[in-house]
């Protein structure tokens, strides 16, 4: 059966600018077999005359139009959408042409004749790339208003998996415990589950049991005696027909846990003071940072409270564990942080973002947002730059080495990947190779063995990465902790 590319709604849209009629027929009939929608031109300003018209995921330029430059075309395409991946395509793959269009910021660059894998294999991952780019733009708006955003987001496995129990779990009326450490995005997936529920038009209460010592959570959740000076309905009134947050649910006395027990089992609770009990209509939605089978252990949480909130455990991941989201996550705070202090759009450099990728985070998201908050406001001349990101971490930044020596100048004799392991000179193809297996395991190093994250250091695909590795006969399993090995150790010497 033939792969076709899935987008939510409507076929992604690729548009091939091409002078030879015959090729830009081939492109098509390619593309449309595997699912995409696809548009032809042959010049530079039918390029850009289609932009104006219709929604593009993705183009397909060649190099060498009919007198005219598909740089050229490339460059006012990036004018208009920055977001916009650019293929290449082009007779003439010499390494300088392939490097001046991925300087200029094409996405990729195919050779002809091309292989059918290979060009589906860009345009797939320059289309998913390009959804996702004009996603982070729209959520940069977002944050930067008075919207409340409610998206757990990332592109880790981890969190996509969290989303995707999320999504099965918010239409039911099922009692749903968050669990994770503080800063996860608890508070954040209890929203998600509102509002993707049928009570998102009912409100949303959320409370933090911690905040509410003794007697007060309780007269805060089932009300005050009528006649009191401080005479209340209580949370659980206000809430009907929607949704309860409890966080912190380990906090809340043995009491409160046997009235909440009852209105989970019963849907009924008795107001203070009342001689009959009242029916109520909520969700509940529990969190807890602790281990609540211990707190049962221990005798401070009711068993039988414990098991009927544990319906539909969630675990919320650890940041250390998913350091793939801390690029997408890092851009969205600074848009916000820049949105509220009026900074302009400062640009996170490539360089602070490795500060970030090499932090563990004790904090999670909640401290990467404040983070990024404090660094923006620091930041100078529109970027943010590794010093920035350090003097908002202090005492916890990563321990750097002292600044290096100056280099003396060297020779071609003292570059250890133009030469052989008996000092022959290696020709330019097999030290590129070199090079590029020795980065491949630098930034594997630096990831700890994590190869989304290390493919968003090298600014790579996930994919693509994957193939790189493999190329390379690279495994990653022997950079995660405990199993790091010296790139000097596995200096290729193919071809010597």
């Amino acid at each position: 059966m033939t792969e076709q590319f899935n987008p939510n709604e409507t076929r992604a849209h690729v548009v091939v600018v091409d002078d030879e009629e015959d090729l830009c027929e081939l492109l098509t009939l390619r593309l449309e077999h595997h699912g995409f929608r696809a548009s032809v031109e042959h010049t530079i300003r039918g390029g850009l005359e289609i932009l104006e018209r219709e929604m593009v995921d993705a183009m397909i330029v060649d190099l060498r139009l009919e007198n005219e430059n598909g740089l050229d075309l490339l460059s006012e395409v990036l004018k208009r959408s920055a977001e916009l991946p650019v293929i290449m395509l082009t007779a003439h793959g010499t390494i300088e042409t392939a490097v001046e269009a991925m300087a200029r910021g094409a996405f990729g660059f195919l050779t002809k004749p091309f292989d059918d894998r290979e060009l589906l294999q860009k345009v797939r991952h320059a289309v998913e790339r390009g959804r996702l780019a004009r996603e982070v733009a729209g959520l940069r708006r977002i944050v930067g208003g008075t919207e409340q955003v409610t998206r757990l987001l990332g592109t880790s496995d981890a969190l996509t998996a969290v989303r995707e129990l999320v999504a099965r779990v918010a239409p039911t009326d099922a009692s749903v415990l968050l669990l994770g450490e503080s800063g996860t995005g608890k508070e954040l997936a209890a929203r998600s589950l509102h509002e993707l529920s049928g009570r998102r038009n009912r409100s949303l209460v959320t409370v933090n049991c911690a905040a509410f010592p003794g007697e007060l959570l309780e007269k805060q959740l089932f009300g005050s005696p009528g006649g009191s000076a401080t005479w209340s309905p209580g949370l659980l009134a206000d809430v009907d027909g929607g949704t309860l947050f409890l966080d912190g649910i380990d906090e809340a006395s043995l009491d409160v846990q046997a009235k909440l027990l009852r209105v989970l089992e019963e849907r009924t609770f008795l107001p203070p003071g009342a001689n009959a009990p009242r029916t109520v209509d909520v969700r509940v939605i529990t969190a807890s940072s602790h281990d609540l089978r211990g707190a049962v252990a221990a005798g401070t949480f009711r068993e039988d409270l414990f098991y009927r909130l544990h319906v539909v455990p969630i675990v919320m991941p650890p940041l250390r564990e998913r350091p793939e989201d801390i690029p997408v996550l890092a851009e969205v705070f600074l848009s916000r942080a820049a949105a509220q202090y009026s900074l302009g759009a400062p640009q996170l450099t490539h360089e602070a973002l490795r500060v970030l990728m090499r932090h563990q985070f004790p904090g999670n998201v909640r401290e990467l947002a404040h983070l990024i908050e404090g660094a923006a406001i620091l930041s100078k001349d529109g970027r943010l730059l590794p010093e920035h990101v350090l003097a908002v971490l202090g005492s916890s930044a990563p321990v750097e080495a002292g600044p290096p020596s100056p280099e003396p100048a060297v020779g071609v004799q003292d570059l250890p990947l133009a030469t052989r392991a008996d000092g022959e000179l290696r020709s330019l193809r097999e030290a590129r190779e070199a090079f590029d297996h020795r980065y491949l395991e630098e930034v594997l190093s630096r990831s700890g063995g994590n190869v989304s994250a290390a493919a968003k250091l090298a600014g790579r695909n996930r994919t693509d990465f994957h193939e790189l590795l493999r190329r390379h006969e690279i495994n990653s399993a022997d950079f995660r902790e405990g199993g790091s090995k010296q790139a000097a150790q596995a200096e290729p010497e193919k071809n010597s």
